[in-house]
């Protein structure tokens, strides 16, 4: 989503940050751990958490990186997805 002039792609990505740190929180794991076990440096997953994949641009997770990281946080992947409106704008919904 290069051209996203609203800001959407940002404001999905900050919101998958804030799931992932939710459940992370919940399950009990530091970034490290969590990390480890996804097969990502702490730096990739502080990033991710952050929803950003470097400065000033919006994470975007491979789909391989999505799926290891549920497997360690023991979720589908589908709870650390935020739902989009109609409209293209992220629904909050409560992960774990």
């Amino acid at each position: 989503m290069r051209d996203d002039p609203e800001g959407r792609w940002d404001a999905y990505a900050r919101e998958f940050g804030v799931r992932l740190h939710r459940t992370r929180v919940a399950v009990g794991l530091t970034q490290e751990d969590l990390a480890h076990a996804a097969g990502i440096t702490r730096s990739h997953y502080q990033q991710l958490e952050k929803g950003l994949s470097r400065p000033g641009v919006a994470a975007n997770p491979s789909l391989r990186t999505l799926i290891s990281l549920a497997r360690a946080l023991g979720v589908r992947p589908e709870e650390l997805i935020p739902r989009l409106d109609d409209d293209g704008s992220t629904a909050r919904r409560s992960a774990r």
